[in-house]
């Protein structure tokens, strides 16, 4: 009756009957070589289980699809072999993680509309369901990264014209120019983004970081 008065949106219905365990089965990390260096990748976004909860998430701030994806993307950094885990003394005022996560910032407008950044979201929620776990391994930092420009949507635009569209489209904050060269080369920075298809806004995101000095960089998408 619920559904006649308010009709569900196709990808919201698309939700309603997956179960986080069918979700997270559908998680397989592979390499992407689209950017440099290769992208991690953990959702095949060809699903239409996938497709729905990034736009669920994207577009409508859906508490379900932020579930789902959050969950998928904990259960990769819990037990990823590519991401080196380095355990801290929790007691020590001196003890930090050397694992950054970095979600793709969007533009002030965008964010404005949004309300939201859907990859900080999904990435803050992973965090939280890791518990101690990812507070004693990770730190989020969402304000590394600014966009330098409002960008047109990825979208519709064919792959040289998504290159052009993001080149230069990011630069790193005080927040990171203010820290030494040597510190910035002890950390790993995870950037994380929400579909990988031409790579070229990662590629845009690893660009600004690797000018701010960071050596070690591993661009993580949630589908592909």
């Amino acid at each position: 009756f619920l559904d006649f008065l308010f009709p569900p949106r196709v990808d919201e219905l698309a939700l309603r009957d997956v179960s986080l365990d069918d979700f997270l089965a559908l998680v397989a990390p592979r390499l992407s070589p689209e950017t440099r260096p290769g992208t991690a990748t953990l959702l095949p976004f060809n699903d239409s289980r996938v497709r729905a909860a990034i736009h669920e998430a994207k577009y409508h701030g859906s508490e379900r699809a932020f579930s789902l994806l959050s969950s998928s993307l904990a259960e990769y950094l819990r037990d990823a072999d590519d991401v080196p885990k380095t355990r801290f003394d929790l007691k020590s005022e001196s003890s930090r993680s050397n694992l950054v996560l970095v979600p793709v910032p969007l533009g002030k407008e965008r964010r404005k509309e949004r309300g939201f950044n859907q990859v900080e979201e999904v990435v803050r929620r992973a965090l939280h369901i890791l518990g101690e776990e990812g507070a004693n391994s990770f730190i989020l930092e969402s304000d590394l990264l600014i966009r330098t420009r409002e960008t047109a949507s990825q979208v519709s635009l064919l792959r040289e014209k998504r290159e052009e569209n993001m080149h230069g489209a990011f630069a790193t904050t005080l927040k990171l120019r203010g820290t030494s060269s040597a510190e910035i080369s002890k950390h790993t920075y995870i950037v994380v983004d929400d579909v990988l298809t031409t790579g070229a806004t990662l590629q845009a995101a690893i660009d600004a970081l690797k000018e701010a000095g960071a050596l070690h960089i591993i661009p993580l998408a949630l589908a592909h």
